[in-house]
């Protein structure tokens, strides 16, 4: 909670206080109004101020001038009747002042500095300089300098690797779980991590060209391009508010013109009376309150549910969706790779996997990590001797005796050993065995458990496509849309890409329809950002991710986006419903108050009553269970 809200809430619970204590204080006429005038002060003098400088400024109609004529009336009515009832303004100035502070602290808790979380920005570049490394800024480097980068560094900016091998972890740019082996003469990008061996780097872009910069640029603008939906109180009042107003001052003043050009007497109090019940009757509290209830009830149904709403524009957003693009890894699939098969085996299966994970085992690679845990055993190291980590190849090592290379077919290829080729997506790891080929073991990203559903019951909430977008390779990216039976899929994407991509979808999109991105990586930042609506795993997705959404999975199960689909329609039936029921009863009592019919009793329900209603039908907003 920032300080502006907290001194909100100080003025809230100040002012209710106050209207509480005055109830039991017997004060009269001018002591009364001056005493019941502190606590309305207190909680509304804001919007009395903003209200006076719409005024000012010729925007004259809006919920400021709304809330703020409306309670003026209400007070200028007690005046009149001496009546000195002033707690109905005050609780009005409240109710409204309470629905302002919780969408603001739902919102503002949501919203920080997304470019903060950013921690792929590097801080420097390496610069050789008369046989010395030199901490450059990135900026400073100019295209075609060489730059090392060692072990456990950012890459600062793109380039070739003009000397070296090494291992790069780019899952912060492309959400690939396995490292990518580069060697002389392979381009690498900015904002991977080097692992394992120092590079040196022929740079091909300035800093400000470069992947990373581009993604920190994205990030920091893509939700400036994002359409906010317009607040409906704000397009209401614009009719709403000039319409009563007018219609009290014509109230008050055309009938007793006309009596007197009639020759009747003019009836000043009669029909100035008239006037300020109709200001009375015309207050939007019903609105003012339900609306945000509804929102806020509609929240807080989803977030039992596990699913995080940031915000009341976006539950309406999100109840037009009808396109829903997925990030894959992490998002669809766990992004934890596994043993998935074991192909042209010579040997028992769990022979060649024990063979494989032991000699794999000197290795923090992810793929010695799925293999020692597809065997399931505590390795015996004494059992290993001699490894031999060839980069970008696999490994060799000698096992109980007999010599075990696991690797790539340039591994096999260099051993004269003939692999088989593997047609299966995922990474396939050959193994030989004292120079023969004994078959091999295909590695993949494991698919979550409730996705393929997850995609089926979009489809029955009206989801009209579904597409999948990823930085891993086409044939993987290939299986795991055939699997889930997405509609569409791309693949070998960048970040830039895929607001690229995103940016083509919305463009051939119909404008009432709403595009929904699911994602979980620093990557997919600014796609949720761009996307009309984003959304975000909250279990194992990056901080950074979870900040641009405007929608966070708590348990990172897919299947909760139909169910968040569901919960925003049935909020927003909600809010219809109370909308056209408050006008509508609104709309009658103005009528009969205009013909002198309705007494103060048919403007406080018009007023409290409706309110009361609508806020009971808003609270269904919270009851999501079966949806």
């Amino acid at each position: 909670m920032n300080r502006k809200q907290r001194i909100m809430l100080i003025r809230i619970v100040l002012s209710a206080l106050l209207m509480i204590i005055l109830n039991f204080i017997p004060a009269e006429g001018a002591l009364r109004f001056i005493l019941y005038l502190i606590p309305y002060l207190i909680v509304g003098y804001d919007i009395l101020l903003k209200a006076a400088r719409g005024i000012i400024n010729g925007q004259v109609f809006d919920e400021c001038f709304l809330m703020a004529t409306a309670t003026v009336g209400a007070i200028a009515l007690a005046i009149y009747e001496k009546s000195g009832d002033y707690t109905e303004a005050i609780a009005v100035m409240l109710f409204y002042q309470i629905g302002e502070f919780f969408q603001s602290y739902a919102v503002g808790k949501s919203r920080r500095n997304i470019t903060q979380l950013m921690d792929i920005r590097p801080d420097y570049a390496n610069v050789e300089k008369d046989g010395k490394l030199v901490k450059t800024d990135p900026d400073d480097v100019e295209t075609g300098s060489i730059i090392i980068v060692q072990p456990g560094e950012k890459v600062p900016i793109d380039g070739i690797v003009a000397e070296g091998e090494s291992s790069l972890n780019t899952s912060a740019l492309t959400g690939e779980s396995l490292p990518r082996e580069v060697r002389s003469g392979d381009e690498i990008i900015s904002g991977s991590i080097n692992m394992t061996g120092v590079l040196k780097v022929r740079t091909t872009k300035e800093f400000g060209e470069s992947t990373v910069s581009k993604i920190i640029d994205l990030v920091e603008n893509a939700s400036s391009r994002k359409s906010k939906s317009e607040d409906f109180i704000s397009k209401f009042a614009r009719i709403y508010t000039p319409a009563v107003c007018l219609g009290a001052l014509a109230l008050a003043l055309l009938p007793p013109v006309v009596r007197i050009i009639i020759g009747m007497a003019p009836a000043w109090e009669s029909w100035i009376y008239r006037a300020l019940t109709f200001l009375v009757i015309s207050c939007p509290c019903a609105l003012v309150i339900s609306i945000p209830l509804s929102f806020f009830a509609g929240i807080g149904g989803a977030s039992n549910q596990g699913v995080l709403v940031k915000g009341s524009n976006y539950l309406e957003t999100l109840s037009k969706t009808k396109i829903v693009v997925f990030d894959k890894t992490g998002t669809l699939t766990q992004g934890v790779f596994e043993v998935d098969a074991i192909h042209h085996s010579t040997m028992e299966n769990e022979k060649l996997i024990e063979y494989a994970a032991l000699a794999e085992s000197a290795s923090s690679h992810p793929i010695s990590k799925s293999l020692q845990k597809a065997y399931g055993k505590e390795i015996d190291r004494t059992r290993v001797s001699e490894i031999e980590e060839i980069s970008g190849n696999g490994v060799k090592a000698t096992v109980d005796g007999h010599l075990v290379a696991c690797g790539n077919e340039k591994l096999m290829a260099s051993l004269g050993v003939k692999a088989i080729p593997c047609h299966s997506a995922g990474t396939i790891i050959h193994v030989a065995i004292d120079g023969e080929y004994r078959g091999h073991i295909v590695i993949s990203d494991i698919i979550k458990p409730h996705a393929a559903e997850a995609i089926k019951e979009l489809r029955k909430s009206g989801i009209n496509k579904t597409i999948m977008l990823t930085g891993d390779r086409e044939k993987a990216a290939a299986k795991v849309a055939q699997t889930l039976k997405v509609d569409d899929y791309y693949a070998e994407l960048l970040p830039s890409d895929k607001v690229d991509k995103v940016e083509e979808l919305l463009r051939k999109k119909s404008e009432k329809e709403k595009l929904a991105f699911v994602g979980d990586g620093i990557n997919d930042a600014p796609v949720l950002s761009r996307a009309d609506i984003g959304i975000a795993m909250g279990a194992m997705g990056s901080d950074a991710a979870i900040e641009a959404a405007d929608v966070v999975l708590m348990d990172d199960d897919p299947l909760k986006i139909a169910k968040a689909i569901k919960i925003s329609r049935k909020c927003l039936k909600i809010v219809y419903e109370n909308i056209i029921f408050a006008i509508g009863i609104k709309a009658i009592c103005l009528l009969l108050g205009a013909l002198g019919i309705a007494s103060m009793w048919l403007a406080i329900f018009a007023d409290v009553g409706v309110m009361i209603i609508a806020v009971l039908n808003a609270i269904r907003a919270l009851f999501v269970k079966k949806l």
